[in-house]
């Protein structure tokens, strides 16, 4: 199982580098639609969504994920927003998300 990122196109360039499956959207209604058919996918465990695109990722596709345990959606920061001060990187600031709410690591 993989670990996917929903962001926009200005975003998806540093956490391609960080070695995750990324998607982008260039506004909120496209990247709902891209969120609902990554949950219909079975290869990705782990959903993280750029808040600025969808606030509440679960809410946005509840219907979908009726019956479903995973994937787990993550909503996280802009990651301009989330970097700006801390000087961490794309994979670092990822990593510290993934444990935050999964309680342990996951080798990305």
């Amino acid at each position: 199982m993989k670990v996917a990122v929903l962001t926009d196109t200005e975003a998806a360039a540093g956490y391609r580098l960080a070695g995750m499956a990324v998607f982008e959207a260039a506004d909120p209604e496209a990247a709902r639609t891209r969120l609902a058919e990554l949950v219909q996918r079975s290869d990705f465990a782990l959903v993280a969504v750029d808040s600025a695109l969808v606030p509440d990722p679960y809410q946005a596709v509840k219907r979908e994920m009726r019956g479903r345990d995973l994937p787990v959606l993550l909503s996280i920061a802009p990651l301009k927003a989330a970097i700006a001060g801390g000087g961490e990187d794309a994979g670092a600031y990822i990593r510290k998300l993934i444990i935050e709410t999964m309680g342990y690591e996951i080798k990305l």
